[in-house]
């Protein structure tokens, strides 16, 4: 289901950004610019990921970080060194589900389950979301996560776009209306203080 599909299937194909073009940019948008959000495919799996957040502090920029917790060790890392001001977190599935949301038959969830309890203990601004795939989550699935994260203070459940996923097949599938959407964010209200929903 991800969007960002040409990253897993065409990563040759995509244009590389000299680090030195990156920093120009935002150089010459001092003052403009605040914030930088570090998104993919999954950041925490760059090496350097750490030195360039301290370059962007350095540049007093912000810094939010999109990631799918699977590497908990990093982001612990990331938070204790202060280099995080928000992070969004992809929730993609119940624990059950995860190994078929995920794609990975041996998902380890209980990485998943560590980043999450490293965010919600962690004081940093956050939010946990979920891409809400008709066919594969149903509200049940929606109230299962929403369990699983109660006491996080923002849960945001995203519309499905069928356009550029992965699997060509999802690419047929009807996003659910938006009273759908609607009746499981007040239904994951009973564990999540703040849920909304977006892309509608």
């Amino acid at each position: 289901m991800c969007h960002n599909a040409d990253l897993v299937l065409r990563p040759g194909e995509m244009e590389t950004l000299p680090e030195e073009e990156v920093r120009g940019f935002l150089a010459r948008r001092e003052g403009l610019v605040d914030g930088v959000v570090i998104t993919g495919g999954e950041p925490t799996l760059q090496s350097d990921l750490a030195s360039f957040l301290r370059e962007l502090q350095d540049a007093n920029l912000d810094v939010k970080l999109d990631t799918n917790g699977y590497r908990p060790d990093v982001l612990a890392a990331l938070l204790n060194d202060g280099l995080l001001d928000y992070v969004a977190l992809d929730v993609k599935a119940p624990p059950a589900k995860y190994p078929l949301l995920a794609g990975l038959t041996d998902a380890d969830v209980t990485r998943v389950a560590r980043s999450i309890a490293l965010l919600k203990e962690s004081g940093v601004a956050c939010e946990f979301r979920t891409t809400v795939v008709p066919g594969l989550l149903d509200e049940d699935d929606i109230a299962e996560i929403a369990r699983w994260i109660a006491g996080a203070n923002q849960y945001a459940l995203q519309q499905f776009r069928p356009v550029n996923t992965i699997d060509p097949a999802l690419e047929k599938a009807s996003p659910y209306p938006t009273e759908t959407l609607q009746a499981m964010a007040r239904r994951a209200s009973d564990w999540v203080s703040q849920v909304v929903v977006r892309g509608v």
